[in-house]
């Protein structure tokens, strides 16, 4: 997909103007019913848990920035993640990357595993490791590339060629990345799920997530559970992710450029312990982030060595907010140990490589010189 095409899709996909006024911005239909036409019969619509027309259109729009064939819109990322495995059942066997969102581990571990579900964690990143984790009752890999928040990627291509194989459907959480710089649908994916909270909204004002679908039969099996779960976004958050996705191209061009400025910087602090950003020549996989991705964003992480000067670090902060969440025009650092993965027990953090000391940057579009010289300063308070 050229970029040309990208920019033109993200500003034109689902948001047709209304055919009633000829408004150019998607109307936001807020009416929980719809007026029946007759006795089983209505103009397309009937309760907006079924079906909502400013949900159809972010719908639309997500399809075809994934270049899937149907797009589901939940409250939240978390939803949309439920959604995925809802419709599994007792002995199924699903393998996950080892180091996903804590969310997602929690997720897995303190419900779906309740259902007799078996949820396997693997280094998607070995492949050797993801053949012999696949089993007879496997029914989906679910990868996170790159994992937040150590940034280590799955090649997403080879892992569906492995599951594909063996008949096992493979999902990818796209958050990081978004539709801009990833598409897993084109390398082999079944499945895309996105925290729309994050860069596909951009503006940190509303909660939401989505699943793109591949095939007809994720369309009736998605569907099925907005309907019976009910976990649907709201018209007006579906409003706020139909703008953030019309200037995606443009915000993630500068996320991309202060994103690697950034982490260029960051290399040469002798403070830090370990720093991941896969658009790093000395990140391990650079070479796969630069098969699978059309650029690096602007996700990283860095070790300050203890939970103290990590601390002294996000304290010493005033450009970078000291809070959770990612992907919106404004820079933020988060300390992960007590917020994206402080669900996990010390072992599974240890086990995973979330130390005290790491913090996690979501590096925003301001001037990037502001912002070095942000990260500069309290650097000097470690």
């Amino acid at each position: 997909m050229s970029e040309q095409k990208y920019a033109t899709l993200a500003v034109h996909a689902g948001q047709h103007p209304d055919p009633l006024t000829g408004a150019v911005n998607v109307p936001v239909y807020l009416s929980s019913t719809f007026e029946l036409t007759g006795i089983g019969t209505d103009k397309g619509y009937d309760y907006s848990r079924a079906g909502n027309p400013t949900r159809d259109r972010l719908e639309m729009a997500l399809a075809a920035l994934e270049g899937g064939t149907s797009g589901h819109a939940f409250a939240s990322g978390m939803a949309a993640i439920y959604a995925l495995v809802a419709t599994l059942h007792a002995g199924d066997h699903v393998i996950v990357s080892a180091n996903v969102y804590g969310g997602t581990t929690r997720l897995f571990n303190m419900i779906v595993q309740h259902y007799g579900i078996e949820i396997q964690y693997v280094d998607t990143a070995n492949l050797d490791a993801v053949r012999a984790a696949i089993k007879a009752n496997t029914k989906l890999i679910h990868i996170e590339t790159p994992t937040n928040p150590l940034m280590v990627l799955t090649d997403i291509a080879a892992v569906c060629e492995i599951a594909h194989a063996h008949g096992v459907e493979v999902s990818v959480d796209n958050t990081f990345m978004s539709p801009a710089l990833q598409s897993p649908l084109a390398l082999g994916a079944d499945v895309v799920m996105h925290s729309t909270t994050k860069f596909l909204n951009g503006h940190s004002d509303g909660l939401g997530g989505a699943l793109i679908g591949s095939n007809p039969e994720h369309k009736d099996r998605f569907l099925l559970v907005q309907k019976a779960a009910g976990g649907i976004m709201s018209p007006f958050e579906c409003f706020l992710v139909l703008r953030g996705i019309k200037t995606l191209p443009l915000r993630m061009k500068q996320h991309e450029e202060n994103g690697r400025a950034v982490a260029e910087f960051l290399s040469t602090q002798p403070k830090l312990k370990r720093l991941a950003y896969p658009g790093l020549k000395s990140h391990p996989q650079h070479e796969l982030a630069k098969k699978q991705q059309r650029g690096f964003g602007s996700m990283l992480s860095f070790d300050l060595g203890s939970r103290d000067a990590a601390g002294k670090f996000l304290g010493a902060l005033k450009l970078f907010l000291n809070a959770e969440s990612l992907g919106g025009v404004e820079s933020l650092a988060s300390h992960s140990a007590t917020t994206t993965h402080f669900a996990l027990t010390d072992e599974e953090r240890a086990k995973v490589g979330i130390t005290q000391g790491l913090v996690r940057l979501s590096v925003g579009i301001e001037d990037k010189d502001d912002l070095i010289a942000d990260l500069e300063q309290a650097l000097r308070a470690v």
